[in-house]
C-alpha cells in the first residue's frame, strides 16, 4: 500500500490521457488522495486522519466515499488493528470507529467454515449499531452483508433491506448486497438478478453510482456456479442482449469520467472482465486503456490470487489481439461478440 501511495501521484502526471502504461508503473488498489493519508498515518498507529475523513464523508452524506472508504479502512484494520483499538478506546462511542470496527468483525468471520454460525450471532450487535447510525445508510449495509452470511431468511433481510433504502433510496454498496443475497437465495436466477439491477438503474440519478448495478449483475451471472453447467450456459446465452446491454450502460458511465480516474477504476476494472468474459475484446481494449495506472482486486482476484498478474495478461492478451489485427497482419481471433464464457 505504501509503495502505491508514494507512486500515485508520478503514475498519474504520466497518464492524463494513459496510452500504454508500462507494467512497472501499475498500481493495485491505489489509494485515492484522500484515503491515502489516512492509510499512512493508520501504518504509524495514528487514527486520526481516519477518524476525520469519516467524519467529513458523514456529515456532507457522502455515502458512496463513505461506503468506500471504510472497506478499505476495515481491510487495513485486519493485519494493522493498533490504531482502531486505540481509536475505539479514545472514543467508544464514536460512529465512525464503530462503522470500522463493526466491518472488521463481519471480514474476520467470513473465511471461517463457520461462517454462517459466527455471523448468526454477530448480526445483532451489528444492526444494533446501524440503529444508533441515524440518516447514515452504510452500516446498513455492513448489517445485509452479515445478514447475507448467516444465511437470514428472507423476511429479516427484508426488514434490513428497507431500513437501508429509507436512508439512501440509491445507495450502491446496499444493492450490491441485496444482489448478492439475491444471487445466493437463488443460484442461476439470472433474470431476476438484471430485473432487481435494472430497476434500480432507471429509477436512479444520472450520476449515481448505482447505474452501474446491472454491470454488476452481468458478473454475477457469468461467474455463478450455475454459468459453468450446461443449462447455466444456455440461461446466459438467453439474457445476452441484456448482459450486453449492462456492458454498454457502463461504457457510457466510464465515458463520463477522465481516463485514468482513480474513483472510476473498480467500474472500469469491472467492466473491463465483463467484456472479455462476453468477447467484446476491442470493447474491453478501449477500458483496460482508460483504467491508466489503476488495477483493483475486484474482480480479478476471483480467479487467481494474484489479481494484477491476472490484469496484466488480459491487457498483454488483448494488446496482442489488437497488434494481430492491424494492417499488414492476417486476421486473428474470433468475432467481436462470441460466446460468453471464453477467457
Amino acid at each position: 500500500m505504501l509503495r502505491a501511495f508514494l507512486r500515485t501521484t508520478a503514475a498519474r502526471a504520466r497518464s492524463r490521457t494513459p496510452r500504454s502504461v508500462p507494467d512497472d508503473d501499475v498500481l493495485l488498489d491505489a489509494p485515492d488522495d484522500r484515503l491515502a493519508p489516512a492509510l499512512v498515518a493508520a501504518a504509524r498507529g495514528d487514527y486520526a486522519p481516519a477518524a476525520g475523513l469519516l467524519s467529513t464523508t458523514r456529515e456532507r452524506a457522502e455515502w458512496e466515499h463513505r461506503d468506500r472508504y471504510a472497506t478499505r479502512l476495515a481491510a487495513f484494520a485486519r493485519s494493522r488493528a493498533e490504531w482502531l483499538d486505540t481509536w475505539r478506546a479514545t472514543a467508544p462511542d464514536d460512529p465512525d470507529a464503530l462503522l470500522i470496527a463493526a466491518r472488521l468483525a463481519v471480514h474476520r468471520r467470513w473465511d471461517s467454515p463457520a461462517r454462517a454460525e459466527l455471523l448468526r450471532q454477530l448480526v445483532p450487535a451489528v444492526v444494533g449499531a446501524a440503529e444508533t447510525s441515524g440518516p447514515d445508510p452504510v452500516p446498513w449495509r455492513t448489517a445485509l452483508d452479515a445478514a447475507r452470511g448467516a444465511r437470514a431468511g428472507h423476511a429479516e433481510f427484508e426488514r434490513l433491506w428497507a431500513e437501508a433504502v429509507r436512508r439512501s433510496a440509491h445507495h450502491y454498496g446496499c444493492h450490491v448486497a441485496a444482489l448478492q443475497y439475491l444471487a445466493a437465495s437463488s443460484p442461476g436466477a439470472h433474470g431476476e438478478c438484471l430485473d432487481f439491477a435494472e430497476t434500480a438503474a432507471q429509477d436512479a440519478p444520472g450520476d449515481a453510482l448505482v447505474r452501474a448495478l446491472p454491470l454488476r449483475a452481468a458478473f454475477t451471472c457469468l461467474t455463478s456456479t450455475a454459468a459453468s453447467t450446461g443449462t447455466g450456459t444456455a440461461a446466459v446465452r438467453t439474457h445476452r442482449r441484456r448482459l450486453d446491454a449492462a456492458a454498454d450502460r457502463a461504457i457510457a458511465l466510464s465515458a463520463a469520467h477522465p481516463a485514468a480516474d482513480p474513483w472510476t477504476a473498480e467500474l472500469r476494472n469491472l467492466l473491463a472482465y465483463v467484456l472479455l468474459r462476453l468477447g467484446r475484446r476491442q470493447d474491453a481494449a478501449e477500458q483496460l486503456r482508460l483504467t491508466g495506472p489503476y488495477v483493483t482486486s475486484f474482480p480479478w482476484e476471483r480467479d487467481t490470487d494474484d489479481p494484477l498478474g491476472h490484469f496484466l495478461q488480459a491487457r498483454a492478451d488483448v494488446r496482442a489481439e489488437a497488434r494481430a489485427r492491424a494492417p499488414g497482419h492476417p486476421p486473428r481471433g474470433r468475432a467481436e461478440r462470441s460466446a460468453p464464457g471464453d477467457h
